[in-house]
């Protein structure tokens, strides 16, 4: 761990700040051996972070469940384990919002009406709607002020409560299935079959700055795109290159890709 690498690591004025302020939090956390946690990261920021602390022992990702894209960076001293993200004293929680099953708010309007509310976007976690109610995390800082002024979205009335964290309720998200052969991995290539479109198109997606992998963006269409990664273009959506099955006899890799719906 080196505080100089921030400027190595930083691209811009933005970047620079926030592993500033990553760097302060952690690193007290590290020297004092106490718990220590950061704000919400997009999944570009804690790659940044990631870089900028490397294989540091103790630091875990955490967002309220697994498969979280918004996740703090956390330290652990060696005498507390991850079960203890799960506890009362958890850096974050999950508030869950009920509504009328008529009602039908979405993932936006939930997303605007918390900002409408005043509350930062690095206070604020996944946002995970479901058919009668939607859970979403915060910071445990911020709850309090969330659970009294947090009262709709949009026209949708709601009714809040906190929920222990293992009782978070998240829906399986819609994908459609895609079976393909590939000349290549490339990201242009995966883009391509993904979204079905002409694979010069996708290439002007990368080239335009819309496309990112696992959260980091990439402007290069000849980057390799490995089994797992997740794949996001700005205007076309997510998908997912779930498998990568080996060569077919004609030499072409066999894919399946999941294209988030």
């Amino acid at each position: 761990m080196d505080r100089r690498n921030i400027e190595k690591i930083a691209r811009t004025p933005e970047d620079r700040l926030l592993l500033a302020k990553l760097w302060d939090k952690i690193d007290t956390g590290i020297r004092r051996n106490i718990p220590a946690n950061t704000c919400f990261l997009s999944p570009r920021e804690l790659e940044l972070a990631r870089y900028l602390f490397g294989e540091a022992p103790g630091l875990t990702a955490f967002g309220g469940y697994g498969e979280a894209e918004r996740k703090m960076l956390c330290y652990l001293p060696d005498y507390l384990t991850e079960e203890a993200l799960y506890e009362e004293d958890s850096p974050l929680v999950c508030l869950r919002a009920s509504f009328y099953q008529g009602d039908s708010p979405s993932h936006r309007d939930f997303l605007g009406a918390l900002m409408g509310a005043g509350i930062a976007r690095e206070t604020l976690g996944d946002i995970c709607v479901g058919k009668e109610s939607c859970d979403f995390f915060v910071t445990q800082e911020i709850a309090p002020y969330v659970l009294q002024n947090f009262l709709s979205a949009g026209r949708v009335k709601l009714h809040l409560e906190q929920v222990p964290l293992r009782e978070a309720a998240i829906p399986q998200p819609e994908v459609k299935e895609i079976k393909d052969t590939l000349a290549s991995l490339r990201l242009d290539s995966v883009i391509s079959s993904g979204f079905r479109i002409g694979r010069s198109l996708a290439a002007q997606y990368v080239t335009s700055g819309k496309a990112a992998i696992d959260g980091l963006p990439c402007e290069k269409p000849d980057k390799a795109v490995e089994a797992g990664a997740k794949v996001s273009v700005r205007g076309l959506g997510k998908i997912k290159l779930e498998t990568v099955n080996g060569q077919t006899k004609k030499g072409r890799i066999s894919v399946v890709i999941h294209r988030y719906v």
